[in-house]
């Protein structure tokens, strides 16, 4: 009898988790701060409370600082990706495979990058700062990632009492959907 085993999502998680480990190896080289924001942010805190319960996503975002941008092109050379800006959107994607589907997108952070803090190695923005960015950007990919982390008891009255009234609407919109 033969067995049919499904391993999509392993052999998926595994490329992106392999793709993270290349950029923190170029930027921790080169001395580049970032952090992992977006799908990735989410998956890897909903995992660590419980394993299986995340949701893959198809990409990496990372937040840098704009002038840092001519070093991290230069850095990510030396690990096999390369620097294309497409549609206005700055993202570093594998030599020989200009897809942006799985690439590393970056955002400009204006702020600063302060806090977040070590997720299976990988440096992610706090989990404040990222419900805000989901909940702001509040498309339904971004709702369902606050979803996610609700379900698993991360978004917390502390973390509630921290955001705008316009996001604890948000927040009470997906609390609201089945």
């Amino acid at each position: 009898m033969s067995l049919f085993v499904n391993t999509f999502f392993e052999e998926r998680l595994q490329d992106l988790l392999s793709l993270a480990a290349r950029v923190k190896e170029a930027f921790g080289t080169a001395g580049i701060e970032y952090r992992v924001v977006g799908g990735l942010a989410a998956y890897l805190y909903v995992e660590e409370v419980e394993a299986d319960a995340g949701r893959l996503t198809k990409d990496i975002d990372i937040l840098v600082r704009r002038e840092d941008l001519p070093r991290i092109a230069e850095a990510a050379e030396t690990v096999g990706l390369e620097y294309r800006q497409t549609a206005g959107v700055d993202m570093l994607v594998q030599k020989g495979k200009p897809s942006a589907r799985p690439a590393v997108h970056m955002i400009f952070d204006q702020r600063g990058l302060n806090g977040g803090r070590t997720l299976q190695g990988i440096p992610v923005v706090s989990l404040a700062d990222l419900v805000t960015m989901k909940l702001t950007s509040f498309r339904i990919k971004d709702e369902m990632r606050v979803k996610d982390l609700d379900e698993q008891g991360l978004i917390t009255p502390d973390l509630e009492a921290g955001l705008s009234p316009l996001l604890l609407e948000h927040l009470a919109q997906v609390r609201a959907r089945d």
